[in-house]
C-alpha cells in the first residue's frame, strides 16, 4: 500500500511522468495523477514537473497524497444559473463560493451545491465532479459545468486547445499604460512560498499569456478586460501584481491593507462548443452590485 509520502526511482526512459504515478500507484487514476502534479504534490529529483514530463532512468519521483477525503455530499446551496441542457450548466458563482473541495475546506463548495441539483455528476474526479475549470475562491462570475463524462471531455479538450474564450473585468490599482498589451511570464509555485503562485525562470513553471484592455482610468486605479490565453492558477493576479498593477482588493498579491471590501476580479463572459451541437455560444455575467458601488466612489 502506497503511504502518505512515497519515493521512486524510475527504472525505464521515456515515460510520462502522470503514466508513471498510475503504475506505481494502484488506485490512483490518470486524472488524479495529474491533479497531484498540479496541486505541487509531485517532484521529480526534489523539482516541480509537468504531467507530461519524460523521466530518465534514475529520476527521483516524490509523491506526497493529501490525507484521504469522502466524496462531496449535496447541499442545499442556492445558484444562480445562466443556462442549461443534457450535457452541462452554465452558473453565475458568487463570491466567497469555493469551486470544489480542498484540505480544510470540505464543504459549502459550488461542487456541494451542484450535486443538490445534478446528483449524479460524473466522477472521474471524485473530488470535482463535473469540474473543467476554476474561478478562485474570492473571484465571482460565469461558469460551466459538466453534466456526464462525454461532455466534461469534451469541455476538457476545448479548454486544453484554448479554443474557450474567457474574459474578465479587473480593477487594479495605479493608471495602467498602455492601453493594450500581453504579459507573457511562466508561472509556478513561490519558491519562498509554497502557498502562492508566483512568475518564477524558464523552465520552472508553466507558460502564462495574459491580455488586457484598458476600458477607463478612475481616480488611481485602471478598469481592464483581461483574456487569459492559458489557465493557469491566479495567473491574472500573479502577472497584473509582477507588471506593478495588482488587483485591487487582492490582500495576497498586493497590499495586506488594501480597504476594498472584495478582490475586484469578475469573470464577465465565457464562450465554447456546445459539446451536444458543436455551436458556439457566449453566456455574460454583470459587475455584481458591490464591485459596481466601488467603481462609483473612486469614479
Amino acid at each position: 500500500m502506497l503511504s502518505k509520502e512515497s519515493s521512486f526511482a524510475a527504472s525505464e526512459p521515456g515515460l510520462r511522468l502522470d503514466r508513471y504515478i498510475v503504475e506505481k500507484c494502484p488506485g490512483i487514476s490518470r486524472t488524479q495523477a495529474q491533479n497531484l502534479i498540479t496541486e505541487g504534490l509531485v517532484t521529480v529529483n526534489n523539482h516541480p514537473a509537468k504531467a507530461g514530463t519524460k523521466l530518465d532512468v534514475g529520476d527521483r519521483v516524490n509523491i506526497t497524497l493529501p490525507p484521504s477525503r469522502k466524496p462531496p455530499l449535496p447541499e442545499a446551496i442556492p445558484l444562480d444559473i445562466i443556462y442549461q441542457d443534457e450535457d452541462l450548466l452554465v452558473v453565475d458563482k458568487p463570491v466567497g463560493l469555493t469551486v470544489h473541495p480542498a484540505p480544510g475546506h470540505q464543504s459549502h463548495t459550488l461542487v456541494n451545491a451542484i450535486l443538490n441539483h445534478v446528483p449524479n455528476l460524473p466522477e472521474s474526479d471524485l473530488l470535482r465532479p463535473g469540474i473543467v475549470h476554476r474561478l478562485d475562491k474570492d473571484a465571482s462570475g460565469v461558469m460551466v459545468v459538466a453534466k456526464n463524462s462525454r461532455a466534461q471531455l469534451d469541455l476538457i479538450g476545448q479548454f486544453k486547445t484554448r479554443s474557450v474564450a474567457k474574459a474578465y473585468q479587473v480593477l487594479v490599482k495605479g493608471l495602467l499604460t498602455p492601453d493594450n498589451g500581453v504579459i507573457e511570464a511562466p508561472i509556478g509555485r513561490d519558491p519562498r512560498n509554497r502557498k502562492r503562485m508566483a512568475v518564477v525562470a524558464e523552465g520552472k513553471g508553466r507558460e502564462a499569456r495574459t491580455h488586457y484592455h484598458v476600458i477607463r482610468h478612475l481616480a488611481g486605479y485602471t478598469l481592464i478586460e483581461v483574456r487569459p490565453e492559458t489557465g493557469r492558477t491566479h495567473q491574472i493576479r500573479v502577472h497584473l501584481s509582477t507588471i506593478g498593477y495588482p488587483v485591487a482588493g487582492d490582500r495576497v498579491y498586493g497590499s495586506r491593507t488594501d480597504p476594498l471590501p472584495r478582490l475586484f476580479l469578475h469573470a464577465c463572459r465565457l464562450g465554447f462548443k456546445l459539446p451536444s451541437t458543436g455551436k458556439y455560444v457566449e453566456f455574460a455575467s454583470n459587475l455584481p452590485p458591490e464591485l459596481e458601488r466601488v467603481l462609483e466612489d473612486i469614479g
